[in-house]
């Protein structure tokens, strides 16, 4: 389950290379520009985050546009029909399941961190409205509308400000020197420079 997981994260990666590139070249470049301009200071390990929010969305606009469907029959709009369509615990399920939860899990963390969210009530709604849209797109271009996958998107994406949330608990009891500008861009330095090594 984990390795078909691992192979779909670089399928999609992999597809969407190209549009990740030219779009964070025309990104950062308006930004440094409106930086510029506007005679802001320009914060890296800032900058870096909102770069892999913008990364993230298009990379789940990859998957739910264009991925196969993996679904035999048409929407549902029969609330844990097709959760339950197969076995519990069956490749399929935890496919099903953790796939969606998955899905979302960096929504609630990137929305969470952005809002600075003290309540998980925010990342609720904006986790729904995201995955109402994804879903009725989905209908409309040929794809299926399954209410179950707005439940499951929702809640990992409730789990993802929970990331969030007991991360900053727990940051709050370090020693201010992590907390400060010049050690969070030499940390996001190290972790963007870990990640390119793996790609």
């Amino acid at each position: 389950m984990f390795e078909h997981l691992a192979n779909t994260i670089e399928s999609v990666f992999a597809s969407s290379l190209p549009m990740v590139v030219i779009s964070c070249v025309v990104l950062a470049s308006l930004r440094i520009c409106y930086l510029y301009k506007n005679k802001k200071h320009f914060v890296f390990y800032q900058e870096l985050f909102f770069l892999s929010f913008i990364i993230y969305i298009l990379c789940l606009f990859q998957v739910v546009t264009f991925q196969d469907s993996s679904s035999l029959g048409g929407n549902n709009f029969v609330p844990f029909q097709e959760i339950f369509r197969y076995s519990f615990g069956s490749r399929l399920f935890l496919k099903n399941v953790f796939g969606n939860l998955l899905l979302f899990l960096p929504y609630g963390f990137f929305v969470g961190c952005y809002l600075k969210s003290e309540k998980p009530m925010e990342v609720f709604v904006l986790s729904a409205i995201a995955s109402i849209a994804i879903e009725s797109t989905q209908m409309v271009i040929g794809r299926v509308f399954d209410v179950d996958d707005i439940l499951l998107n929702v809640l990992g994406g409730t789990l993802g400000f929970y990331c969030y949330y007991w991360m900053q608990k727990i940051g709050n009891l370090w020693p201010k020197v992590f907390h400060t500008t010049w050690f969070l861009n030499i940390l996001s330095v190290v972790l963007l420079m870990l990640v390119i090594t793996l790609i």
